[in-house]
């Protein structure tokens, strides 16, 4: 039997204690997550960070920090979600920039705010991730390797 989960990158991303989220359309619903995404084919875990980040909010992503790995499985469709969660730094704003199709907004909001929505969080990685930065775990960028073929 094979496993394939879905590999997916996310960003944490922090200014004056308040958090950037996406607000986007899946499924008929309007939920909240941070900005995250597939890993593309042939792409790297940190370039598919930086281009999700770029795609979703319209600013560029300097990743410093890999906060953790979760694997997640959905409870009514069983699929599995294994997360690469980085933080880092936004440096330039392009506010003319096209979002992704299913991103509705942006917003920055303090880790309260974002708990009080939480019917509103598109998985319960959203927080989870969030917490675990906020309680400093930080592993090295070097952690995340891509090894070419020989």
């Amino acid at each position: 039997m094979s496993w394939k989960p879905d590999v997916t990158v996310a960003a944490i991303i922090e200014r004056e204690q308040a958090f950037l989220f996406v607000e986007e359309r899946i499924g008929g619903r309007r939920v909240l997550n941070q900005p995250a995404g597939h890993v593309e084919d042939q792409e790297s875990i940190l370039a598919a960070v930086v281009r999700e980040v770029l795609e979703e909010t319209a600013w560029q992503f300097t990743p410093e920090w890999l906060i953790g790995v979760y694997l997640w499985r959905h409870p009514h469709s069983g699929r599995s979600t294994l997360r690469f969660t980085f933080s880092g730094r936004v440096d330039a704003h392009d506010p003319a920039r096209r979002l992704d199709a299913p991103i509705i907004a942006t917003h920055w909001l303090t880790r309260a705010e974002l708990s009080a929505r939480s019917a509103e969080h598109r998985t319960p990685l959203v927080l989870r991730c969030l917490d675990d930065y906020l309680a400093g775990r930080r592993l090295p960028l070097a952690a995340i390797a891509q090894v070419a073929p020989s």
